[in-house]
């Protein structure tokens, strides 16, 4: 897009103390050269309206602060460029999913506690070691990339905010705190799974998930919590199989030599090509 003379922001603005429904207000401001969101949302607040409240910090897309709902996606606004919106009207309002404490500020408390009830941290077999370490724990290349990807997850919401099943199951603990108690299920230096498994095998945990793979499209760092999640349901499984002694599902399923045809099934007609 050619960068445009003027900007104008349609802001959702909500203050509770005015006990008013939330609304829009439209503002106009000049075009810098390589403004972002957050660069106008700063404008604004400095020449046009004191009031007007968000969350930001680093402005380097790390420590997700200023993850908001712009033009219809949830995104990062300090790494989101006007000129890559294709359009000078900037629609910003709070991540969905999120009740709004006021204007772009939603309250992320709910994400923060279903992230803490998943143990986001290491658990040792050798609680000894783990408390009074004797030494460094080793890891192979291979047993790091099982988990580096998740890693990356910086906490901004953006997955929550996208996630249709968060629009209709408060219960569900939803993607940022799934794939983060992933990340740490297949770290080779945990042994927490066993713990962990008892929230995650209720209605908190993935089997909620309907794999529109919305989280994944909206993660400003990539980090896919869409395939942390269904690879945890295949660690469930296993588990369960394990536990339980029963054949991996791999070899309970026949050959197509050996199925048979229903009764009630009529035969494929002669191939024609």
């Amino acid at each position: 897009m050619t960068a445009p003379v003027n900007v104008t922001f349609r802001i959702r603005r909500y203050d509770p103390a005015s006990q008013q429904p939330p609304a829009w207000e439209d503002v106009t401001i000049p075009y810098t050269h390589g403004m972002t969101v957050l660069d106008g949302l700063r404008v604004i607040k400095e020449t046009r309206s004191a009031t007007l409240a968000w969350r930001s910090s680093c402005r380097m897309g790390v420590c997700g602060s200023c993850g908001m709902f712009i033009n219809g996606h949830p995104r990062l606004a300090c790494n989101t460029q006007i000129t890559e919106l294709g359009t000078s009207l900037v629609t910003v309002a709070p991540l969905p999913n999120f009740d709004i404490i006021r204007d772009l500020v939603p309250d992320l408390r709910p994400m923060f506690d279903a992230h803490a009830a998943l143990m986001p941290h290491l658990i040792r077999d050798d609680v000894q070691e783990m408390y009074e370490p004797t030494g460094e724990y080793f890891q192979t290349p291979h047993e790091l990339e099982q988990f580096l990807q998740f890693s990356y997850c910086i906490k901004c919401g953006c997955c929550m905010a996208a996630c249709p099943t968060m629009a209709t199951d408060p219960a569900y603990s939803g993607p940022m705190p799934l794939a983060q108690s992933h990340r740490y299920n297949v770290d080779s230096r945990d042994g927490g799974f066993g713990t962990r498994k008892q929230v995650l095998a209720t209605e908190k945990g993935p089997w909620k998930c309907h794999y529109a793979g919305e989280c994944s499209q909206a993660c400003p760092k990539g980090v896919d919590p869409a395939r942390a999640i269904q690879l945890m349901k295949r660690q469930l499984v296993f588990d369960y199989l394990r536990l339980y002694k029963q054949p991996c599902p791999s070899k309970v399923v026949p050959k197509p030599t050996e199925m048979k045809r229903r009764a009630d099934v009529p035969e494929a007609p002669a191939p024609t090509l």
